[in-house]
């Protein structure tokens, strides 16, 4: 234990999840942080999720399996769980939680939720993703509303919210959510992800050359990533004759329609560990259109690679980039936008350097223990409200 942080003994906190590591994305790397810093200070975790074979990586905590069906939709990587059956049911009692965290509003956070409400136990949730995006990318754009309202129901029976930032806490009040939302942001590793990791010898092994400008993608292929704007915006610079390689780490159920797209597109596939770390410090410019995040991990990571973020100004990289600064920030889906900043990197390194410079200086203050405490604080405050209710 660090006594330098807060304490966490006589914590038991049952965490609910849909995917905590057998799927790698950014919610289940910042959950997996969650737990090892509780266990690390003296509380006691137990993870309910729905599990595999091969999971992307090994869990943290204790971890309890939840039957699940394959997710609908063309979606069969991510699973569905089927609510919470007797035994998964017997298994909480018997840890007996004196603190609930639900990481989704699916089917296993509905059932979590109504459990700790039954047991008089109070219950937070953490919001990752903006779900109610999503329907757009799948053409049920009209089903936005409704999940909007399914969202509200399930955040309002909570005691409590942590959001990645306040723009995030605002816009979950504007939808009608009544509880605290405190604030949880994100940390990134400084070791695994600096400059320092940039490989010139692992780009030549990918055909890449020392002075090509690599424009980066970073996460999973799937449609809500906004696949479709980075593909316009390599075909005008194309159009352009601007002269860049792109990098594409990470894969996906979109990664056929993506690379046909992307014409020359140099595939990496999943990273893990220092090797991610050197793929993304071996970047030039990370492209991100997405409007889906509420924080933007893959964002912060760049950063603080030393890498220039181009992203959407939207709220996965509106809290972390300084437009003009350490990067750009432009409209979600203007192609021409995008492309124009990534010209002025092509056409001016020393910009492009100082971009990354600035990046890497702002990424330093994000550190994963700091952002922590402040769940841990979160907990204590929903408990004592229950006791002094």
């Amino acid at each position: 234990m660090d006594a330098n942080l807060p304490d966490a003994s006589g914590l038991r906190i049952a965490l609910f999840s849909g995917n905590y590591n057998y799927v790698r994305d950014g919610a289940n790397q910042a959950l997996n942080r969650l737990v090892g810093f509780l266990l690390r200070q003296g509380a006691a975790v137990r993870v309910y999720s729905p599990t595999v074979a091969e999971p992307a990586f090994p869990a943290t905590g204790d971890l309890v399996d939840v039957p699940a069906l394959p997710m609908p939709g063309g979606r069969g990587e991510y699973k569905l769980a089927r609510g919470l059956p007797a035994h998964v049911r017997r298994d909480i009692e018997a840890f007996a939680p004196n603190m609930f965290h639900v990481s989704a509003p699916d089917i296993l956070g509905h059932r979590a939720v109504s459990m700790a409400r039954a047991a008089g136990v109070p219950v937070i949730a953490s919001v990752h993703t903006l779900f109610e995006t999503y329907p757009a990318y799948y053409g049920l754009g009209f089903l936005e509303g409704p999940l909007v309202a399914l969202i509200r129901r399930f955040y309002n029976r909570c005691d409590a919210l942590v959001a990645p930032s306040e723009e995030i806490a605002e816009r979950l009040h504007g939808q009608g959510v009544i509880r605290p939302i405190g604030v949880w942001s994100r940390g990134v590793d400084h070791d695994r992800f600096a400059p320092a990791r940039r490989s010139p010898e692992w780009r030549q092994s990918l055909g890449i050359g020392d002075d090509e400008l690599v424009v980066g993608f970073l996460g999973r292929l799937v449609l809500e990533k906004g696949l479709d704007v980075f593909a316009d915006v390599c075909a005008e610079l194309r159009r352009r004759g601007v002269a860049h390689r792109v990098l594409v780490i990470g894969d996906g159920p979109a990664k056929d329609e993506f690379v046909a797209a992307v014409p020359g597109a140099v595939l990496a596939g999943f990273q893990m560990g220092d090797d991610l770390g050197r793929a993304v410090a071996s970047m030039d410019v990370l492209l991100n259109p997405s409007v889906t995040e509420t924080f933007g991990n893959v964002t912060l990571e760049a950063m603080s690679a030393g890498v220039a973020v181009v992203a959407a100004n939207a709220t996965g990289a509106r809290t972390l980039v300084d437009d003009g600064k350490s990067g750009a920030l432009v409209p979600p889906r203007d192609v021409v936008a995008y492309a124009n900043a990534i010209q002025r990197y092509a056409e001016d390194r020393a910009a492009l350097k100082a971009a990354g410079k600035a990046g890497h200086q702002r990424a330093g203050g994000y550190h994963w223990d700091a952002v922590n405490a402040r769940v841990l604080e979160t907990y204590r405050e929903a408990v004592g409200r229950r006791v002094g209710a």
